[in-house]
Order: structure tokens, then sequence, then C-alpha cells
């Protein structure tokens, strides 16, 4: 069975880092996803709010470097949880569990230099993303360098 699932949007609030009894990390989180359509009535697009957890380095992650209004690229599974409230209500709701977490915008100039995600690509120093290994592009694949090498 594939359970798969992978979204883009802004963080709603900033990760909240929490340790289980036996000291794992998880930070949760929420992201605003647009949906691609407008609605006919209003002519805005609809939004929906998804709810992200995130264990271990990828929650110390998204703890560290993710605050509320970035941008973020989440891709793990669908997990439905069933709980009961306090008026003792059964109720379901569905979360992302969190495996790969990437930025999904540019760095501020405020912003550390983190990795590029936990589980994904990772950045080298310098943020060249091919650890000087592009041949001489930059890094937005521009107009090569000039280095005088070039065979024609």
């Amino acid at each position: 069975m594939l359970n798969h699932i992978t979204v883009m949007g802004r963080l709603t609030r900033d990760p909240e880092l929490r340790h289980t009894q036996s000291g794992v990390p998880v930070a949760s989180f929420s992201i605003a996803c647009d949906r691609d359509f407008k609605d006919k009535s209003t002519g805005e697009r609809a939004t929906d709010f998804i709810d992200i957890v995130a264990w271990r380095a990828t929650g110390e992650f998204a703890s560290k470097y993710l605050t509320k209004g970035r941008m973020a690229v989440v891709s793990g599974r669908l997990q439905m949880r069933d709980w009961t409230d306090k008026e003792g209500n059964k109720r379901r709701s569905a979360e992302i569990v969190a495996e790969n977490i990437y930025f999904g915008d540019s760095k501020t100039k405020e912003d550390q230099e983190p990795p590029a995600s936990v589980g994904g690509p990772v950045e080298a120093a310098g943020g060249d993303p091919f650890g000087g290994l592009s041949g001489g592009f930059a890094p937005n694949f521009g107009e090569p360098a000039d280095d005088g090498s070039l065979p024609f």
C-alpha cells in the first residue's frame, strides 16, 4: 500500500517542540495551503489548515529553523487519529507525519545558515547545493563562470 503526501504552505504558528517520557523529540505545527481553484461566488481561494507532526531530528529541525509565516514543503504520510474530547464526544482528525521538510521560500538576511532540509538534500557550506561540484555554474543555474578552461 502507498501512503505518501506532499504539501506546501505557510506555517500558521511557530513549531512547538516537546519530548516524550522517553526523551524523543516531537514537534507539532500547522500550515495553511491554498486550494488550486477559486470559489465561483466569492472569487477567492479556499485555504486548508493542515496539522503536521515531526519526530526526532526532523522535529528538531522544524523547531530550530521554521517560524510562523515561513513557506515549507512537507512530505510524509497521512495519519488518522481517533480521540475523545473533554465532553466525551468521539473525534477524528487527520495529520501528516513528516518524513522530510524543505524550505519553500528564500532565506532572509535575519535567517541563519540552516541545512536545506532534514531527510533530503543538504546545502554545502557557502550555499552551493552541489558542494562546489556545480561545474562553474552559479547555484541558480545562470551563466557559467569564465574560468578559461572551457574547450569552446
